[in-house]
């Protein structure tokens, strides 16, 4: 069932985790390169894989006892916060150039750049757990990408106005802060249920 209350939880938590992730500034740099329109294409069909990963490992976690669950879910997003919080000021990578500027050669430049970057990143764990916690796949699921589309398309297309305009470590501090309320919660449930 869809829960607009757990699609809009999600969105913010995936969104603010997300924003100073290298994946934001990888599709900032491939917008300033390539057709925008081509590169977010990528970037959205990464994003979907990444979410429809998480979602299945999140679901299976839905199968532990409730407490043990929450415990687990509460200390993972203490762990997301710690994980952020210490990224912050990482390099970047360096970007592919596809031979040719054609829809599929960009597409997929942005396509396997953002899944392989993704792929076990702290926005995909954080899925997973949400979707362990709202036992909601697909609230969880349509928020978790529409977060990751935002950002994707912020940095595709707008990246450098708000980085220009929010500074990073802001943006940091806040996302951590939400992981960090989100943990409370459950490690609350897991020691109260």
């Amino acid at each position: 069932m869809l829960s607009p209350t757990v699609v809009a939880v999600v969105f913010g938590v995936i969104f603010l985790a997300e924003l100073p992730d290298k994946t934001a500034l990888a599709g900032l740099v491939l917008g300033t390169r390539y057709r925008a329109s081509y590169v977010f294409c990528g970037v959205a069909a990464a994003f979907v894989v990444h979410v429809a990963l998480a979602i299945a490992a999140g679901s299976l976690l839905t199968l532990l006892p409730h407490r043990l669950l929450q415990g687990i879910v509460g200390v993972l997003f203490l762990g997301g916060a710690v994980m952020l919080l210490r990224s912050h000021g990482e390099e970047d990578e360096d970007v592919p150039e596809p031979a040719d500027q054609t829809f599929w050669k960009v597409f997929g430049t942005g396509f396997t750049l953002i899944l392989v970057a993704e792929f076990g990143d702290l926005t995909q764990i954080m899925t997973a757990n949400l979707a362990a916690r709202y036992d909601s796949p697909l609230s969880v699921g349509i928020g978790a990408v529409l977060g990751l589309w935002a950002v994707g398309a912020l940095g595709v297309f707008g990246g450098r106005m708000l980085m220009k305009r929010v500074p990073l470590g802001l943006i940091t501090k806040v996302a951590a802060a939400a992981m960090i309320v989100l943990a409370g919660f459950s490690l609350y449930e897991a020691a109260a249920g």
